[in-house]
């Protein structure tokens, strides 16, 4: 089952909207409390003097998510680090995605990011089972100059079919935009498809923000830190206020999985005669 992870600011008035409550509804989800610490407070001190009201108004949230549809637990947890609870929290409950809370009313429309060398395979999945058959619609968005999705199965099916003679890296893009639109259509989702050839990718995605209620994008490497102005999800809540979903990339972790599968096969193969 799909899981999202729901980082809330439980001591300093954080709360859920009951729009991505609702969005979340046909997924598991994991509240995530957690309180950033001065770093002279030891987190057990913290833990005595805020602990059960903080406990409290977690399972407030959680029994709203599980009213939604899908199944919810929590976590409290009092840190230093905001970065990295989130991060170890993510792969401790194996996570899909994780969220950026905003504000927002009914969901109609969600705004779905493939731009960059972003997990799009895995992102599409998500989009599926986020969505799955309720009537909300969903825009795929890819801003040129910042490279194509990964690999996966849109590139396989866009590969399928030769781009014309004379085409460039744009005919690519949209060809992968567009087999990346029927992969969700065969599941029955309403999809339009959006690019943008000018301006930053950041600033491209929040000019198409209009128009949507949530935004789905993926996790930029390294980890769920940007470079400079802090996370890019974060900047895309704060500029757009919506909810903003990041799914997990695991590209890495498959290969692995791929590489251990392919070891333990050629240690279980008979041995060949000398």
């Amino acid at each position: 089952m799909t899981r999202v992870l729901v980082p809330v600011a439980v001591l300093e008035g954080g709360s859920v909207s009951p729009g991505l409550i609702s969005l979340l509804g046909a997924v598991d989800v994991t509240v995530l409390g957690y309180h950033v610490l001065p770093e002279q407070t030891p987190p057990d001190q913290a833990r005595l003097q805020f602990g059960e009201r903080a406990t409290s108004a977690l399972e407030d949230i959680s029994q709203e998510f599980a009213a939604a549809g899908g199944a919810a637990d929590h976590r409290l947890v009092f840190t230093h680090d905001r970065e990295q609870t989130i991060e170890r929290v993510t792969d401790e409950v194996d996570a899909d995605a994780f969220a950026v809370p905003g504000t927002t009313g009914d969901v109609d429309r969600v705004l779905v990011s493939l731009s960059g060398d972003v997990d799009a395979d895995r992102i599409l999945s998500f989009v599926g089972a986020l969505v799955g058959d309720r009537d909300i619609g969903v825009t795929l968005f890819l801003a040129a100059g910042a490279g194509t999705p990964g690999d996966g199965a849109a590139d396989a099916a866009a590969s399928e079919s030769p781009a014309p003679a004379g085409g460039d890296a744009g005919d690519g893009a949209d060809a992968r935009l567009a087999a990346a639109a029927d992969r969700l259509r065969e599941r029955g989702l309403d999809v339009d498809t959006a690019t943008a050839a000018e301006g930053s990718p950041f600033d491209a995605l929040i000019d198409a923000v209009p128009g949507h209620d949530a935004v789905v994008m993926g996790e930029r490497a390294p980890s769920f830190r940007s470079f400079v102005f802090g996370e890019e999800s974060e900047r895309v809540a704060a500029a757009s206020v919506g909810p903003v979903l990041v799914v997990r990339d695991r590209r890495a972790d498959d290969e692995s999985d791929e590489d251990a599968a392919a070891s333990t096969a050629d240690d279980t193969a008979p041995a060949a005669d000398e």
